[in-house]
């Protein structure tokens, strides 16, 4: 079944087999995407990598195509209950934005967090979508039994840097009053400042900007990134580099020079700023509400 939308996006409604990824070399170790694809069409998406190594397109035509796994709460829903599943925590959102667009009429992120509070099963969600305020009551529902964790991704609120680099997404400001309105409702959320782009939006007073911002909205946390550039992020940023800021292709060219990822060395400055920064401002878990989850219950063994 198709569905295409009036701005020129194919929506390919198909059912999935799985809804639980395993992921190496993050943080997590589950995944989950409810869609495949993202209309953002940011210039530094690193997702644009995995599309290049499965010989999908990773240029412009990213984001013009999305499936949606129009059955994914129920798959979820039944791996949850399997006896080998060991209640590890879910990460949403690390391959597509869980609140883009065609969440307001598919509701399947929604759908996923309710299947997880009701398993008591940790989660965390990261997104650029404000999209997400509409969903406070099942996330709230969800923190009285394990643990919630959300994150915005803002790495920048200037004005240019953000419409040249991020076309479709919501004002990095309405991302910040979602984020205060969840942390009012007990949630806890946090700024994930990724990815930072060396001669862009690395300087002080940009990133000061940022983690000032976080504070005033309630964030209960920050932590940076630098730019990542597999094959596939790397031609599109490049391209989009060359249009936008190309005085700052030679940089580009010598930071990275035969290698995606800047080195620690390169990159410890820049998170080492975001660290002063947010324990000047004091950026904490300030939460005027906390949501204790409910203890699990125990099952009692029966004397034999």
């Amino acid at each position: 079944m198709f569905y295409s939308s009036h701005v020129g996006v194919e929506y390919r409604e198909e059912p999935c087999r799985t809804a639980l990824n395993r992921v190496r070399g993050m943080s997590f170790k589950w995944s989950l995407n409810p869609y495949m694809g993202c209309v953002h069409r940011c210039t530094f998406c690193y997702v644009r990598a995995f599309e290049h190594r499965a010989d999908r397109p990773f240029d412009d035509r990213y984001g013009t195509s999305i499936r949606v796994k129009i059955n994914v709460a129920d798959v979820l829903r039944r791996e949850l209950a399997r006896p080998s599943w060991a209640g590890e925590p879910v990460a949403i959102g690390a391959a597509t934005d869980p609140y883009q667009p065609a969440e307001g009429r598919y509701r399947l992120t929604r759908a996923c967090i309710e299947a997880l509070g009701e398993a008591g099963n940790q989660l965390s969600i990261i997104t650029r979508g404000p999209m997400i305020v509409r969903d406070v009551d099942v996330l709230v529902e969800a923190a009285r039994h394990a643990p919630v964790g959300v994150t915005f991704s803002i790495p920048t609120l200037d004005e240019e840097v953000w419409r040249k680099t991020e076309p479709s997404t919501a004002h990095p400001r309405q991302r910040l009053r979602a984020l205060k309105e969840l942390v009012d409702a007990g949630i806890k959320v946090g700024v994930g400042m990724a990815p930072i782009l060396p001669g862009i939006s690395d300087r002080p007073e940009q990133l000061e900007e940022v983690v000032r911002a976080a504070r005033e909205a309630g964030a209960t946390g920050v932590w940076a990134n630098v730019l990542f550039m597999r094959p596939g992020t790397r031609e599109h940023f490049l391209e989009h580099l060359r249009q936008d800021w190309p005085e700052l292709l030679p940089l580009y060219e010598e930071l990275y020079a035969g290698r995606a990822y800047l080195t620690a060395a390169q990159t410890k400055p820049v998170r080492a700023q975001v660290a002063e920064l947010a324990s000047r401002f004091q950026i904490a878990d300030r939460r005027t509400v906390r949501i204790r989850p409910e203890p699990r219950p125990e099952q009692l063994s029966l004397a034999v």
